[in-house]
């Protein structure tokens, strides 16, 4: 009763109606609907060149603390984890593409986070937030959603390169490409369905499908003591990194965790019924501090930058309200370091439903665009559908920033453009001019 009672008065359960059960039964239904990251993160590095079973466990620990912070220090029911959009980015287009090293590619998200951390410290922020026309949001959301959901489709083998017509179908007889397909339908429907644990359910179904069907994928254990760190952690380029070429893909960097994690603080405390009209909610600094410095520590440390996730709300659905709740989803993020050797189970099929389903979650903030306004409809779809097809999220923001004006400009409101607006813009058109 003691410890009952202590809870009680840390957490203020009874303030915001509700109890320990509650809380423990919230953080453990939001830890099962976003455990997949631990083995989505370390499949995605991995086709960076890094150690997958070390990323497992550095998933594990940053994911674990991160999320503890966030609940003892602002005693919100809100989860971290490495942002999916980031890692995708850095993985299969700063270092596939571009060919630059994980270590430097990391390094760069390192100092895009500082960035973001300087931002908050500042306290600009959401001043910042609010300075970005909502198309253009809107656009780099859905964006990278689509820009996920490529690299998806592509792991699963459904979608494949062709010298003719850039894309094509891959080939439907293959059993990987059949299992890949299989996973992003159990997730969907069970989505549907309002059973919060479908993604792990998918990922666990096609592993125990790849077992039987593929020979490379072979079972090793299923519990052991953490491998050693030295493969990733104190090999990031931080001083590397700090080079002109690179000031665009760490400001893309610093803008992508900007509106992913604060965009997903204010859904989730609105569900939570903690925020005011305004988006404000109690310990907002603090909330920031600790998502802004996990960031810095997770990039540090080998995992991309970590974010809040979307998924802590399912955890208010069933009645979580307060730190009590990411206290327990990141001690169950910590006990699940002891199951290292799944991440080298699980094949790169099994996790791309999880991209897909993902990549419509994120496209679907395209409904608050207005359509009708093309000077608001055409810089948020040139946003979203550059990052695809150029395989860059980076290009689609600077391609959205420069239209955004251009449309404004050509339809005589450049008074709806402000300078924040104006100021990327004109660095994004050097950098096509200087650099290409």
């Amino acid at each position: 009763m003691e410890n009952q009672s202590f809870l009680q008065n840390f957490f203020k359960l009874n303030q915001h109606k509700t109890s320990t059960k509650t809380e423990i039964i919230a953080g453990i239904t939001t830890f099962f609907t976003m455990v997949y990251i631990v083995f989505v993160n370390p499949s995605v590095l991995g086709g960076a060149g890094m150690d997958k079973q070390v990323v497992f466990v550095t998933t594990c620990l940053i994911a674990g603390f991160g999320t503890m912070a966030m609940g003892l220090f602002s005693n919100l029911p809100i989860a971290l984890a490495p942002a999916m959009g980031l890692n995708a980015f850095f993985a299969y287009v700063v270092v596939g593409k571009l060919g630059y090293s994980w270590e430097v590619g990391m390094g760069a998200i390192f100092w895009g986070s500082v960035g973001l951390l300087i931002l908050t410290l500042l306290q600009v922020r959401y001043w910042l937030m609010a300075s970005i026309p909502l198309a253009l949001r809107v656009g780099i959301g859905a964006g990278i959603g689509f820009f996920i959901a490529l690299i998806g489709f592509k792991n699963m083998g459904l979608v494949v390169a062709n010298p003719a017509t850039l894309v094509a179908l891959g080939e439907l007889h293959d059993p990987k490409v059949l299992m890949g397909i299989l996973g992003f339908f159990i997730i969907v429907v069970l989505a549907a369905r309002n059973i919060f644990s479908g993604v792990l359910v998918s990922i666990v179904v096609v592993t125990a499908l790849a077992l039987q069907f593929d020979e490379n994928v072979i079972y090793r254990g299923l519990v052991s003591m953490p491998p050693s760190l030295d493969a990733v952690v104190g090999k990031v380029d931080i001083a590397g990194a700090l080079d002109i070429a690179l000031l665009g893909i760490i400001f893309s960097f610093l803008l992508v965790n900007l509106f992913d994690s604060s965009g997903t603080l204010l859904g989730v405390t609105d569900k939570a019924g903690i925020c005011d009209e305004r988006g404000r909610f109690p310990k907002m600094r603090q909330a920031l501090y600790v998502d802004s410095v996990s960031a810095v520590v997770g990039s540090s440390i080998g995992t991309s930058a970590i974010s809040t996730y979307v998924e802590s709300g399912a955890g208010v659905s069933v009645g979580g309200r307060t730190g009590l709740t990411a206290v327990v989803v990141g001690v169950l993020f910590l006990l699940t370091i002891f199951f290292s050797p799944l991440a080298g189970l699980v094949p790169a099929y099994a996790t791309a439903g999880a991209l897909v389903y993902v990549g419509i979650l994120m496209a679907s903030s395209l409904i608050k665009v207005q359509w009708e306004d093309l000077t608001e409809a055409a810089p948020a779809f040139i946003t979203a559908a550059m990052m695809p097809f150029t395989y860059s999220i980076t290009e689609g923001i600077a391609f959205g920033f420069i239209s955004y004006c251009v449309m404004k400009m050509g339809t005589g409101r450049w008074k709806e453009v402000n300078a924040p607006v104006w100021v990327v813009s004109v660095l994004f058109l050097i950098k096509f001019i200087w650099i290409g």
